[in-house]
């Protein structure tokens, strides 16, 4: 099974996606977000642990941006069985874009680059065999973000949904922690 789950901010959607992933005897829990530093950003940091507090003691965390090598060997943590969880792929958009330092830069100069990492990830989930399931935002469905970085995020993040979404089984709206299947 590949699932695709989506949701506002709080909606619920990483605990239904946990829910998807419990059954499993391995799961590895992919973090693709920035470290949390409590001296840094003491909200995060938080949000973080809460997020660690609720999984299951035997489940492998695995931060990493390298969504394809995660995908492909479950972090080595195991065979075909491992199920894979990645939270969330709007934490691994925004750190490829820090890592391109593509914020203030010219598109056309970072975009290819961006869009080859996303296609080479979405391929390697059409290609494996496990269970995989990814939490992404929905972010297109409030107001036109202010600033360049919030529109090239939302914009992005759009593109990035659909391509994941085409390669999934289910793709799972939660709108206040209800499920609906799309």
């Amino acid at each position: 099974m590949k699932a695709l789950v989506t949701g506002g901010v709080r909606s619920g959607k990483s605990f239904h996606a946990e829910s998807l992933v419990v059954a499993h005897e391995q799961v590895v829990y992919v973090a693709p977000g920035p470290p949390a530093d409590p001296d840094d950003d003491p909200e995060w940091a938080e949000r973080v642990v809460r997020h660690q507090d609720r999984r299951p003691s035997h489940w492998v965390t695995l931060e990493t941006t390298d969504l394809v090598a995660a995908i492909e060997d479950g972090g080595a943590a195991g065979g075909d069985e491992t199920a894979v969880l990645v939270d969330c792929l709007g934490t691994w958009l925004t750190a490829q874009l820090d890592e391109l330092d593509a914020w203030d830069a010219i598109r056309e100069d970072w975009e290819p680059v961006l869009m080859a990492r996303v296609d080479a990830a979405a391929s390697a989930l059409a290609r494996t065999p496990r269970t995989v399931v990814l939490v992404t935002n929905e972010v297109g469905m409030g107001v036109v973000p202010e600033h360049r970085s919030g529109r090239v995020f939302r914009d992005l993040l759009g593109v990035v949904n659909q391509r994941f979404a085409a390669e999934c089984d289910q793709v799972l709206l939660v709108v206040a922690g209800r499920v609906l299947a799309l």
